[in-house]
C-alpha cells in the first residue's frame, strides 16, 4: 500500500534502530520482499487465520490464502530474517488448528503466536468470531500441548493474564507495556501507546506536540493504572497477578473491562 515502505525502513536503519513489519501478505511480492529486505528489515510477522477456507472467510477474499502463502515461502527462504506466524483464533478455525500446526511445520516455521477477538469495532457485531469459554480453554490446551511437542514454538498472545496458563501458553506472565515500554504514532499523527488501545488514551499529535515531551511528561494513565481495580476487577483474587489485564481491554471510561479472559478460562462451565 505504502511504495516508501522501504525508504522509511533504510532511514530507520540509519538512524540506528531495527525494524520489521506485520502483514496479511497480501501484495507480497518477490519485488516488495527484495526491497525490503535491502532496506535492512529485520523481522515480519504474517496473518494466517487458518485453512484456506477459513483464512478467506475472516479477510473476506478469496485469492488472500494463496497470496498470504507465497508471501510465508518467501520469507522462509530468507536466513536472516526473523519471522512467525499469527492466527487469530475463531469459531471457523479453532477444529482445524492440529492441520494448520502440520501445514506450517512442512512450510518450516519455527515460531506460531495465537491471539482471540477482544469486543471492539467492527468485531462487536460478529459472533462467529468470539470463543466460548469451552473453546478458549481448548484453545490453550491446545497451545499448551504444542509447546511439549517442541516441534514449533507456539504461544498465546497479547490477551492479557490468563490465569493457571501462565508460563504454559506462554515463557513468562503477562504484563500489558502500553505506555511504559511502548508507544505508538497513528495514521492521523495521534501519539499513544500500543495501536490496538481505544483511542480515548491518546496522548498528543506530532503535528502540534513534541514527541519526546510527551512520552517523557504524559501517558500517567498507562504508567499509574490503580484505576484498573475498579468495576469488575475491584474484588477479584487474581488482582495481583493480573493488574488490569491489558489495555486493549478497558475504555476510556477507565472503569468498564469490555473482557477477563482469565475469568472464562477458570471459573465458567463449558456452555453445550
Amino acid at each position: 500500500m505504502r511504495k516508501d515502505l522501504p525508504q522509511c525502513g533504510r532511514l530507520l536503519r540509519e538512524h540506528g534502530f531495527r525494524w520489521g513489519i506485520v502483514t496479511n501478505g497480501y501484495g507480497y511480492t518477490p519485488e516488495i520482499h527484495g526491497s525490503l529486505l535491502a532496506a535492512g528489515m529485520g523481522s515480519v510477522t504474517l496473518s494466517l487465520d487458518g485453512l484456506e477456507n477459513s483464512h478467506n472467510w475472516l479477510r473476506a477474499n478469496n485469492q488472500s490464502f494463496e497470496k498470504a502463502v507465497k508471501a510465508l515461502e518467501l520469507i522462509t527462504s530468507s536466513k536472516r530474517l526473523s519471522y512467525d506466524v499469527v492466527t487469530c483464533v475463531n469459531q471457523r478455525n479453532i477444529d482445524e488448528l492440529e492441520q494448520l500446526k502440520d501445514f506450517l511445520i512442512e512450510k518450516q516455521v519455527k515460531a506460531w503466536r495465537f491471539f482471540t477477538i477482544a469486543p471492539i469495532g467492527r468485531a462487536v457485531q460478529n459472533n462467529e468470531l468470539y470463543l466460548s469459554p469451552f473453546q478458549i480453554k481448548q484453545l490453550m490446551d491446545f497451545i499448551v500441548k504444542t509447546r511439549g511437542e517442541k516441534r514449533i514454538k507456539a504461544s498465546f498472545s497479547c490477551e492479557a493474564y490468563i490465569g493457571k496458563y501462565e508460563r504454559k501458553a506462554r515463557d513468562s506472565y503477562f504484563f500489558c507495556r502500553a505506555g511504559i515500554q511502548i508507544a505508538s504514532v497513528l495514521i492521523d499523527g495521534s501519539i499513544s501507546a500500543c495501536p490496538n488501545i481505544s483511542r480515548d488514551f491518546v496522548q498528543g499529535n506530532i503535528y502540534r506536540d513534541n514527541f519526546l515531551d510527551v512520552w517523557e511528561n504524559r501517558f500517567q494513565i498507562m504508567r499509574d493504572r490503580s484505576w484498573t481495580k475498579t468495576g469488575p476487577c475491584r474484588n477479584c483474587k487474581d488482582y495481583r497477578n493480573c493488574l488490569g489485564g491489558a489495555m486493549h481491554l478497558w475504555n476510556g471510561k477507565k472503569d468498564s473491562i469490555m473482557a477477563c479472559i482469565n475469568k472464562q478460562i477458570v471459573y465458567e462451565k463449558p456452555q453445550h
